[in-house]
């Protein structure tokens, strides 16, 4: 099962991109690794994750649960310290 599940997540601030198309997932038994350089998008990647901004386009789950429709129930089970 994937932990988390992302899909052509993309995040536009008027015409300005915050993230663009971005893919991937993480499976249970892994440990990850979010990082790049300054403006990639991690930051704004995660608040997407965490419902605290919504997407523009595109899906993503935490658990199996959507992220927008499932937020409050995700939060019950995460923790996120910037």
């Amino acid at each position: 099962m994937n932990v988390i599940e992302i899909n052509n997540l993309t995040k536009m601030y008027g015409k300005a991109r915050g993230i663009e198309d971005v893919s991937f997932h993480v499976e249970e038994v892994e440990i990850f690794g979010f990082i790049g350089p300054n403006g990639a998008g991690k930051s704004t990647t995660i608040r997407t994750l965490l419902s605290l901004i919504y997407p523009t386009s595109g899906s993503a789950a935490i658990f199996g649960k959507d992220i927008i429709t499932s937020a409050p129930e995700i939060k019950k089970d995460i923790g996120y310290l910037p």
